[in-house]
């Protein structure tokens, strides 16, 4: 069943070395939502400069599967424009998507989005994270003794730097109350769908799939990754 007075005003959080389809799956769902439904996106960064997936600072993961050096002479990024500055938000926002990426791993780039989060999590509505955007949360104070999941590449580093969360590693992705956190990378976009279908119904969530010729996983304890990267 559709909840009454469902959120229009939703933004995104981003920094430098953001992984893409955190970002571009969910959105595009809500694309194709704001063609019958009213939707206000805002995009928001440290400045209003283009933000790009390049990262300088990749990550060193706890398994051997991570590289821990870039492709040599690798040249391959994409950059979002935001429209809104984390000092200048909108003053409506009733969600926010935060996501992961290796750019999270460095300090420089996500100092400023930490301080946002611990300003802005409390007035909103709900708070959806893909990848490493919930240990990002977490920083914020917004995890403490709460379920949540992550990317299970970087499973034991986000249990490390975030003992206080009840982290579940065998999870699609993981409600609990107003926050939702998802595995990694494209388990946004399921994490994407089961919200729209919680919020808007299902009959909304299947349609929108169905436009997008997706097959969804609607189990959100379906997670071969777990195992796959050692989670388990």
């Amino acid at each position: 069943m559709p909840i009454p007075n469902p959120p229009k005003s939703i933004g995104v959080v981003l920094f430098p070395g953001f992984q893409l389809l955190d970002v571009a799956g969910p959105l595009d769902i809500l694309n194709i939502l704001s063609y019958t439904h009213p939707i206000t996106l805002s995009i928001l960064s440290s400045t209003l400069a283009p933000v790009s997936t390049a990262h300088s600072n990749p990550l060193t993961s706890n398994t051997s599967n991570t590289p821990s050096t870039l492709p040599v002479n690798s040249t391959c990024s994409q950059s979002l424009v935001p429209t809104h500055t984390f000092s200048n938000p909108p003053a409506d926002l009733e969600v926010l998507l935060v996501p992961g990426g290796l750019g999270s791993r460095d300090e420089r780039n996500v100092v400023e989005v930490v301080q946002y989060l611990k300003s802005a999590v409390g007035g909103l509505r709900w708070c959806l994270t893909v990848c490493t955007g919930s240990p990002l949360v977490a920083r914020a104070g917004w995890l403490e003794e709460r379920r949540a999941t992550t990317n299970k590449r970087a499973f034991g580093w986000a249990k490390q730097q975030h003992p206080d969360v009840l982290w579940i590693a065998k999870a699609r992705w993981v409600v609990d109350g107003n926050v939702w956190t998802s595995s990694g990378i494209s388990a946004g976009i399921d994490l994407m769908y089961a919200w729209v279908a919680d919020v808007w119904g299902e009959e909304v969530a299947g349609y929108i799939a169905d436009c997008s010729e997706y097959e969804r996983n609607t189990d959100p304890e379906n997670d071969q990754f777990a195992e796959r990267w050692g989670a388990v």
